[in-house]
């Protein structure tokens, strides 16, 4: 699809309107290069960041296969994000496409590579647990106006929701209202480990340092009790204290310190803005501009979502239809997710119904 349908498509959605956000399609300055052990695989990897033009958007190059970071290819996969096309994987994206999201590098072309050269499946290192590295490594490169072919520059879009919009399994949901900015509240509960508990974090986004100062330092957690089951399950291969805070239900933190007191909240806000991320295309923005509020997505588990447990206010039933493929695929991202601190498949799961309802009032649309 040329750029123009895409853009077509996208302004044609009833439950968004695409405007301009008043700001030019950026790049990365210059290449970023980090190295270091996936979470999951155990392997080493290593990362380059390429400057890339105006409505290219991001995505990844692994063995020159290229994958857009789009909601379209995310797949069934355990406690991470992971895109595919072709047989090829890329895991655990998420902590890197929070921080390209909320620092405003529309546009880049993501090298990766690991130490096995036979292994199609690759995993996005996961430093300190957090994206902390990847923030530093972007302020240290700095940001360009990002150009098209011919050395024009292209303005950047943002999706304004205009009606709320909310799904929930039990008693976990995701809800967006419009706003005129972006704004995220996210909640935890984990009654079993007290240190943790309940939690609420709430913050504006995109607003000046508040991802650099709030949320790009919280790090991963885990259950110290269901560590054990996970290793077992080929997971956490790469795991160790070094990038993970770690909380028993009985002993408490075995880690410490915290870097905030609701370390555990932020890192889910954290894993939100990535995933939301996969609503970009072209250079535009991936968060939509509404206030976003979640409670207890890591109780969200591979289980399909029947169509009324999506609802639209205000928009028609069939214009939020999904196809039992559409949601076979949305909810398999899902695997264990509830084991500890997962939250991947409602999030996608929002994402692909802001997709898919695109999609629905695009045919509807041409169909009148």
């Amino acid at each position: 699809m040329t750029h123009r349908r895409t853009f077509n498509a996208f302004i044609s959605s009833a439950l968004v309107t695409w405007k301009s956000t008043g700001k030019l399609q950026q790049t990365i300055a210059k290449c970023v290069e980090r190295t270091g052990r996936a979470l999951h695989s155990g392997k080493i990897t290593t990362v380059k960041i390429w400057p890339e033009h105006a409505g290219g958007g991001r995505y990844f190059d692994f063995r020159s296969k290229f994958i857009p970071a789009s909601i379209e290819f995310a797949e069934e996969s355990p406690l991470c994000t992971t895109l595919s096309k072709d047989g090829h994987r890329i895991r655990t994206v998420e902590h890197l496409l929070s921080c390209l999201e909320a620092t405003g590098v529309d546009n880049c072309r993501i090298e990766i590579e690991n130490e096995d050269s036979y292994d199609q499946s690759v995993e996005v290192p996961i430093l300190d647990g957090s994206a902390r590295e990847w923030m530093e490594a972007i302020e240290q490169a700095g940001l360009k106006v990002a150009t098209d072919p011919t050395g024009k520059g292209c303005e950047k879009l943002a999706a304004f929701l205009n009606e709320p919009v909310h799904m929930w399994k039990n008693d976990s949901f995701i809800a967006a209202f419009p706003s005129p900015k972006v704004y995220i509240t996210y909640g935890i509960n984990f009654p079993e480990v007290p240190a943790i508990g309940c939690q609420w974090f709430s913050s504006p986004l995109l607003d000046g340092t508040c991802f650099a100062e709030q949320i790009s330092s919280s790090r991963t957690f885990c259950i110290y009790e269901e560590v054990e089951r996970l290793r077992d399950a080929g997971l956490i291969k790469g795991g160790s204290t070094e990038n993970a805070i770690v909380c028993s239900g009985s002993r408490g933190w075995l880690n410490p310190p915290l870097r905030y007191h609701d370390e555990p909240c932020r890192h889910k806000a954290l894993d939100l803005i990535g995933d939301l991320s996969l609503f970009a295309r072209s250079g535009s923005q991936g968060l939509p501009v509404a206030h976003i509020i979640v409670y207890k997505a890591c109780s969200f588990s591979n289980t399909y979502i029947v169509p009324s447990q999506v609802e639209v206010v205000g928009l028609k039933p069939r214009a939020i239809t999904m196809s039992k493929k559409c949601v076979r695929i949305a909810l398999s991202i899902a695997v264990s997710e509830s084991i500890s601190g997962g939250g991947h498949a409602l999030h996608a799961e929002f994402v692909r119904s802001l997709e898919l309802n695109r999609k629905s009032d695009c045919w509807l649309s041409k169909s009148r």
